[in-house]
């Protein structure tokens, strides 16, 4: 037989204990009800018998010695067949028995008749349902029928059994009710012997399981002193030798004050996590998870974090590998913007001057090639401004220059540059600005590429006969721009990708049309200046971009009346 070795929780001495395969809960459901048949056949079978014994001997003539017997002998098999029907079968077997026993028991004289001895069947037919909480109902049962049999014999006048069969019957009913009580009290010992070996079975198998899973558990107080332990080695100590240590002991001095917070965090909130270094092994790595149990107890698992701790430093190796390069790209085009500027500003000068013909006359064609040449280079000079931007901002090295000025001349600035793309647009461009002054401590530059960008993604988006405005308005010291068109809408999809660099939405056409800069732009402006870009668009119901910043300059009377409750 195999053999398992239980650790006693005192000394921490080992004792071998034998293994026992746990019963199936199946395999008990069919046992129970198979003895308490069988005790109800062997009780019914030997008061028959007597009975006929009696009958055949001339020793009981018919009448209600024979019908007492006859209730007692359909009672068990009454409860032989209630026996399989589970707790309500047996409960109602149980009653059954003292209905049979109190009219048996009224039929030969009542209590101080020769069957008194059966106002203890039901008890008996209780044991042998072998289930504690049914004891309590047998005894009451057979306290029930005592009680009523006594009160039938005090206000009835009850039929007597005959002199020459009492004897036997009583022999009879004091012998089965014995015999049966007997069985039924061995047949309770030993369901709680085997429930007793079952918990044993079970207990040891949990602690096989415990023993040989991957992780350290352990219960303890929250102070750090360890109640028991159980699983793999991996604090340097085995298991068994840690009851009774503190855990403070297993951490390196480094991580000792960590520990002893997220034990103290566990006993007060209910769970805490930590990692730490063993005492034992100073390149090892190993995490805490804590859960308190009740008030003066905690729940912990220690597992080997080491792989996961090594994916990790390979993912921030990998992140800061991209961070580099990204920073190396965004540093090498912030550099390169003088190379990238300077010729392409001579192809648009020297274009300029053929279209304008400023040295003389020159052919058509050559006009027209001229002119879209100089158009091509202001297309690809705003795009290379829009990259060169993003990329010192991304390098960090983009400074904001600040200044104090009207946001309301920045704004319309912007809306007479648009005017004349909206005109060829289709599209109605107006502004809503305040009457009085908005003066603002900002990047006058990025303010005004912040509202042309939008201008531009609103008009691009807006089809012919549609509207775009644009709203400038204070909220304390806040600055809020805010875009509106009534265009396309912008697909969910779409608009959660949006404000990220090279991002764009709409149509291939659309999409050629940009860079898909002009958002990021907005949104980086923004936060440079301590703000944000939200936007809010459905398919079909147009577009709104709102740009909030901190960039107002609130007079000291004005604010000071504001602060005031």
């Amino acid at each position: 037989m195999a053999k398992l070795r239980a650790t006693s929780t005192g000394k921490g001495l080992t004792a071998p204990l034998p293994y026992v395969r746990p019963t199936s809960p199946a395999k008990r459901r069919r046992r129970e009800p198979r003895f308490a048949q069988a005790w109800h056949v062997l009780f019914g079978l030997p008061v028959l018998g007597a009975g006929a014994a009696l009958v055949g001997l001339g020793l009981l003539q018919p009448g209600v010695e024979i019908a007492a017997i006859a209730t007692v002998v359909a009672a068990a098999a009454f409860g032989a067949l209630l026996s399989g029907l589970g707790g309500a079968g047996r409960s109602i077997a149980i009653l059954v028995w003292a209905l049979a026993a109190c009219v048996a028991v009224q039929m030969t004289g009542g209590p101080g008749g020769p069957l008194a001895a059966w106002c203890l069947a039901p008890m008996a037919a209780a044991t042998a349902f072998r289930k504690p909480r049914l004891l309590a109902l047998g005894a009451a049962a057979s306290v029930g029928a005592t009680a009523l049999a006594a009160l039938g014999a005090a206000l009835l006048p009850l039929p007597q059994a005959a002199e020459a069969s009492a004897g036997w019957l009583s022999l009879t009913a004091a012998l089965t009710t014995t015999v049966g009580l007997a069985a039924g009290l061995i047949g309770l010992q030993g369901a709680f012997a085997r429930e007793a070996r079952q918990r044993e079975a079970e207990e040891l198998e949990l602690r096989e399981a415990l023993d040989h899973q991957p992780q350290l558990l352990l219960t303890l107080y929250p102070g750090g002193r360890i109640l028991n332990a159980f699983g793999a080695d991996l604090t340097g100590v085995q298991p068994r030798r840690l009851r009774d240590g503190q855990f403070g002991d297993l951490v390196a001095l480094d991580d000792k004050l960590a520990v002893d917070e997220a034990l103290h965090v566990a006993g007060r909130d209910g769970s805490a996590e930590v990692f730490f270094v063993p005492a034992h092994d100073p390149n090892g790595w190993l995490e805490l998870s804590l859960k308190r149990l009740t008030a003066n107890r905690l729940a912990a698992a220690v597992r080997d974090a080491r792989p996961q701790r090594a994916r990790e430093q390979e993912l921030q190796k990998a992140l800061a590998s991209a961070e580099q390069q990204n920073a190396g790209k965004s540093r090498f085009l912030a550099n390169m913007s003088h190379e990238l500027r300077t010729p392409l500003n001579a192809i648009m000068g020297f274009s300029d001057i053929m279209r304008q013909r400023l040295f003389g006359p020159m052919a058509d064609r050559y006009t027209e090639y001229a002119e879209l040449i100089h158009e091509s280079g202001s297309h690809l000079l705003e795009l290379i401004n829009d990259v060169l931007d993003m990329s010192k901002i991304e390098a960090e090295r983009f400074e904001l220059a600040r200044e104090e000025f009207d946001v309301r001349d920045a704004v319309t600035a912007v809306l007479r540059l648009m005017r004349g793309q909206a005109e060829r647009a289709g599209v109605t461009l107006r502004g809503v600005l305040p009457a009085d002054p908005l003066e603002a401590d900002a990047d006058r530059r990025a303010l005004k590429q912040i509202t042309l960008n939008l201008i531009s993604n609103a008009l691009k988006f807006t089809p012919r006969g549609g509207s775009v405005t644009v709203t400038a308005q204070a909220a304390g010291d806040m600055l809020e721009l805010v875009v509106t068109d009534s265009g396309v809408g912008i697909a969910p999809t779409d608009l959660e990708r949006l404000g990220r660099p090279f991002e764009q939405a709409g149509d291939a056409e659309q999409r050629a049309a940009g860079s898909g800069l002009g958002l990021s732009l907005v949104r980086a402006f923004a936060a440079l200046h301590g703000g944000e870009m939200t936007i809010e668009s459905a398919v079909g119901e147009g577009t709104t971009v709102a740009v909030r910043m901190p960039v107002l300059i609130q007079d000291a009377p004005a604010a000071a009346a504001e602060a005031k409750p």
